[in-house]
């Protein structure tokens, strides 16, 4: 067994280091280091039992295990963030985690792969399906910062109303493109996915049951779950001081820091893709999250900050909506043609550094 494999196990050690850290009073910044490394193999272990649930369960209960859980730790910690009123920091982790997986996980997949295999190839229609609902995303997430920024007088009623009708807009068009890739059309979205279930099938032969399986998973995925609530409860308590004493804004932090830190598994399965060829389903993965955050995420939150009286709505820094565009209009021009090599993953890496060092030195 590689180093790399055994990584996520031997991180787990750093989730009762932090709670000794909180407990015992190390400082704050004991608990903001240990508890972020604690929630990286947490997010491993919550996306490995994903998989493998969606895999023991078929395509159709899988792919709404996928939807719920494909995301888990970026939404647990924006939704602790939100309950302590670091709005502008949850807003932030939004359009982080859009970037991230548009141009940071897509990015790092064709350059390893680009390394292994001279040209890759993948089927183009899975970004044009996804590639259009991102367009739809982006219109709505800066449709409120436009209203704001072409009108003299700001309306927080009006930017809240048009907020709670859009996110219930995504939120609907998000159930329209689950019966599409799970129904309708589920043919677009097999490609890929035979030999990982193949090899799932073959390496589970020695357990007792498919429903032993499922039980073990289950619990895994549970358990994971209540710890990277709890990891980022310790984590968000102490964020917004540390980075402030850092120098870090709550911009640079929510768009930069907080997805490195939520999608480790991620970048660990695209590459892992990408280096077996399989980018179909790499492409389909990195799409697939950015569309996943902006039409179910997003509106999660929307939704939950009314419930708890800490409203957010999507009046997003017009920064972060440009930002945001850009990386939907460059992904889309380089998954366009259905190739891609290492020049096109460095692309997309070169794209997100000069972005994140923009978000580095933005005042707000």
């Amino acid at each position: 067994m590689s180093l790399i494999s055994l990584l996520p196990s031997l991180l787990l050690v750093f989730v009762p280091i932090s709670i000794a850290a909180d407990l015992l009073h190390w400082g704050d910044f004991a608990v903001f280091v240990t508890s972020a490394i604690a929630i990286i193999p947490l997010s491993v272990w919550l996306s490995t039992a994903t998989e493998k649930v969606a895999v023991v369960t078929g395509p159709s209960i899988g792919g709404l295990v996928t939807a719920i859980f494909g995301n888990a730790t970026e939404l647990i910690i924006a939704l602790v963030a939100l309950k302590e009123g670091l709005i502008d920091l949850v807003k932030a982790s939004i359009t982080g985690t859009l970037l991230s997986d548009l141009l940071l996980l897509l990015g790092l997949a064709m350059l390893a792969g680009g390394l292994c295999y001279k040209e890759q190839q993948f089927k183009p229609i899975l970004t044009r399906v996804n590639g259009s609902s991102m367009a739809l995303a982006l219109v709505a997430i800066a449709l409120p910062t436009l209203v704001i920024d072409t009108s003299n007088v700001v309306d927080e009623v009006a930017i809240r109303n048009i907020s709670l009708v859009t996110a219930g807009v995504l939120i609907l068009v998000y159930g329209l493109t689950l019966v599409f890739s799970l129904k309708t059309h589920s043919f677009l979205y097999d490609v890929g996915l035979e030999d990982e279930v193949e090899t799932e099938s073959s390496a589970a032969d020695s357990l007792p049951t498919s429903r032993s399986r499922l039980i073990i998973w289950l619990l895994v995925l549970l358990a994971s779950t209540i710890a990277v609530a709890f990891e980022s409860d310790l984590f968000v308590a102490v964020v917004d001081a540390e980075t402030t004493r850092l120098g870090l804004t709550p911009l640079f932090t929510g768009v930069i820091l907080l997805p490195l830190i939520s999608d480790f598994a991620g970048f660990v399965l695209v590459i892992r893709l990408a280096m077996k060829n399989k980018m179909d389903l790499t492409v389909a993965t990195a799409t697939g999250d950015s569309l996943l955050v902006a039409l179910f995420v997003v509106p999660v939150l929307v939704f939950v900050g009314q419930l708890i009286h800490q409203p957010i709505d999507l009046d997003f820094n017009l920064f972060e909506v440009i930002a945001i565009a850009i990386a939907i209009a460059l992904t889309n021009f380089i998954t366009s043609g259905g190739r891609s090599n290492w020049l096109d993953g460095t692309m997309l890496l070169a794209t997100y550094t000069i972005l994140g060092v923009a978000f580095y030195y933005h005042p707000a």
